[in-house]
């Protein structure tokens, strides 16, 4: 039955399509089995993760993306994930915000999935990855994700997307949208989206001060050791050195938008299109697919030895240990080693 579900998707049937999401999203048995199978297929999509404030225009940023994906020659298809915050009733995803992507309905090139956080640090579901994959087998070339933009653990988009597009506005705090140096400093182009707005040139200021300091080692290669260069400009590109100097350097962008109305996005889809350019010119881009394999697996092995640990252990026993750490007679330390170790006490 799996064998048949997987090559349904492999020949771009949508029903199977959403059947698998909807198991993979309940991590089934099933749904393991089919990801095996479409494993082999994958690797070939661009996975593009957009995060930032709630209230920045994402989602809108998104829909005009993946418009405008949909318009270049030839066509791309397009994948969108949105993580949206759980419901507290009902543990599903609150859909408000998948409205906006209204004009991208009856598009059988475009596939909008919408998944719940389920209390994910950062919001990112612990399936997306498996989701993101199966679009990849399904033959999408650009695969979306879009986040909740729960904070600085938004970080985690990184481990997961080839590029990362972190979206600030204008109006919304610019010291406190600059310090989340964290932030930046993972961004590969910051879009500062509702361009239109009054302020939109502190914005960009305060942004740039950041990636000074988030990226104090692109300021070297940009010129030349010198430590006192001036702020990077808003378009600036992949810099490296030459010879013998160390391997070229991904500067991070800045690009104005306004998504209600599409303004600036080709320019931003452009400069997508030469990060990926970079990344496989310079061999990052394998490097980033290893980098997210090994950490999947190491998600996975810690995720199964934790459960077949539990399996052996008496709930008795376990909740004994509870008490002993609550009532400070034993240290979290001593009752783990305890436990492994084999020993009651």
């Amino acid at each position: 039955m799996n064998a048949s579900l997987s090559s349904k998707i492999l020949s771009g049937d949508r029903l199977a399509l959403t059947r698998l999401l909807t198991q993979v999203e309940n991590d089934t048995p099933e749904a393991r089995e089919a990801l095996d199978v479409l494993y082999p297929h994958t690797g070939r999509a661009h996975l593009i993760g957009i995060t930032g404030a709630p209230g920045t225009g994402k989602s809108s940023l998104v829909n005009q993306m993946a418009l405008l994906y949909r318009s270049a020659d030839p066509p791309r298809k397009v994948a969108i994930v949105a993580v949206d915050p759980s419901s507290p009733f009902t543990g599903g995803a609150v859909l408000g915000d998948r409205v906006r992507m209204r004009d991208l309905s009856g598009d059988p090139g475009v596939f909008v999935r919408s998944m719940a956080s389920r209390g994910s640090l950062g919001g990112l579901a612990r399936s997306t990855a498996a989701v993101a994959r199966v679009f990849d087998a399904a033959g999408f070339d650009v695969v979306l994700i879009e986040t909740v933009g729960a904070g600085q653990t938004e970080v985690d988009i990184a481990r997961l997307a080839h590029t990362t597009i972190v979206v600030e506005a204008p109006g919304l705090g610019d010291d406190i949208q600059a310090i989340k140096a964290g932030i930046l400093e993972i961004a590969d182009i910051i879009v500062v989206n509702k361009a239109d707005r009054p302020g939109v040139e502190n914005t960009e200021r305060a942004l740039r001060i950041m990636l000074d300091l988030a990226h104090p080692v692109a300021k070297v290669f940009l010129h030349h050791g010198q430590a006192t260069a001036p702020s990077l400009p808003p378009n600036a590109e992949p810099v490296g050195g030459e010879g013998g100097s160390p391997s070229p350097l991904w500067i991070p962008l800045l690009q104005r938008t306004v998504a209600i109305d599409g303004t600036g996005v080709p320019k931003l889809v452009g400069a997508i299109d030469r990060h990926a350019d970079f990344l496989h010119e310079t061999g990052d881009w394998a490097r980033v697919d290893r980098a997210r394999v090994e950490a999947e697996l190491e998600t996975l092995l810690r995720e199964m030895l934790v459960t077949r640990f539990r399996e052996g252990l008496s709930g008795e026993r376990y909740q004994d240990t509870l008490d002993q750490i609550a009532n400070r007679k034993l240290s979290p330390w001593e009752a783990a080693q305890n436990l492994l170790n084999g020993r009651k006490r």
